[in-house]
């Protein structure tokens, strides 16, 4: 339920209202905009009457809220979520590149790719420590000692990195992990979500593979409710009947989450569509379509990589890639 306020309310009546929501068994969130003041109640509002709330003195407007998640609503907080990464701002006025290999497999590798993809552009680095594979016999990362070469590439560029989490166990070793990715597999992990909503750590989540645009936000809303509201959405493809590729990227998926959320979202055209050659197209149609970044794999010898080479692009041609997505962005 959102409670718009008049202007004139003042801060002893807003509490007194506060008060009164506590009192009916709903948490209570406040949301002071630029403009408009407003009050969220959360929880069963069932049994509250919104003819005696619009009554009061200082309401302006009540609206119950039918979608299952409050925090990530765009009705609740009308303005855009930013999440302050180093120097990246994601969700600001620029979109930002997250880019790296999908897995770490050496000093000399991770630090030479962090290089390439700086000078290219990238403002994160992104990289496998643990990886979820569909055979148990395929490379599953190295682990805790990827953890350490990826922040030896921090060191060595200067970029903050992005890498996933497989389980609540792993959360220790993450300490100096500056953005938590949550992969597909993991979106509904609600425990691990649960975790996650106690650290101050951004997060990166990924939608599942099956998942629908509310099961997502329901997933971000597990996060937020815990206390951590730096939340970032990421597309990634859903499985479809398609085979072209690897999975069906969806692009609609953005304009949707705008209208339905705040949180900033970025789009992963490398498992989406799982050949490099298709990689930047569907990363300038995301520009395009207003995404508010990409995650994009870079392997400086896609065909000797340990993990998904066939979708990663060289740091020539990624170079190339951010080059025409500057153009884009400064158009739109």
């Amino acid at each position: 339920m959102i409670i718009k306020l008049k202007n004139s309310a003042t801060a002893e009546q807003k509490q007194q209202l506060i008060s009164l929501g506590e009192q009916l068994g709903v948490s209570v969130c406040t949301v002071v905009g630029a403009i408009d003041t407003l009050l969220g109640f959360i929880g069963d509002t069932t049994h509250i009457d919104i003819e005696q709330l619009e009554a009061l003195d200082i309401v302006d407007s009540v609206k119950r809220i039918q979608a299952p998640y409050k925090k990530a609503n765009r009705i609740i907080h009308p303005e855009n979520t930013t999440i302050k990464v180093g120097d990246a701002v994601i969700g600001g006025s620029s979109p930002v590149l997250i880019a790296g290999p999908c897995s770490v497999e050496s000093e000399e590798q991770i630090c030479s790719i962090a290089l390439d993809v700086k000078n290219s552009g990238a403002q994160l680095l992104r990289g496998g420590a643990f990886k979820p594979r569909t055979s148990p016999y395929a490379f599953q990362g190295l682990r805790k000692d990827g953890i350490k070469l990826l922040l030896e590439a921090k060191q060595v560029s200067g970029l903050p990195i992005v890498t996933e989490i497989m389980d609540i166990s792993q959360l220790p070793l993450f300490d100096d992990v500056d953005v938590i990715q949550v992969g597909a597999r993991n979106m509904q992990n609600f425990e691990l979500l649960k975790e996650l909503g106690k650290t101050k750590k951004p997060i990166l989540l990924k939608r599942g593979l099956s998942s629908t645009l509310e099961e997502l936000l329901m997933s971000a809303e597990y996060i937020m409710s815990g206390g951590n509201e730096q939340v970032i959405l990421c597309e990634r493809g859903i499985r479809t009947f398609e085979t072209a590729t690897r999975n069906t990227l969806d692009l609609s998926a953005i304009p949707v989450l705008k209208n339905l959320s705040h949180l900033p979202i970025i789009i992963d055209p490398s498992h989406a569509t799982g050949k490099a050659n298709l990689v930047p197209s569907m990363a300038r149609a995301a520009i395009a379509a207003g995404a508010d970044g990409l995650i994009i794999e870079v392997h400086n010898n896609p065909p000797c990589a340990l993990c998904d080479g066939q979708q990663s692009l060289t740091p020539e041609a990624f170079d190339t890639l951010a080059k025409s997505l500057n153009r884009i962005a400064a158009a739109l």
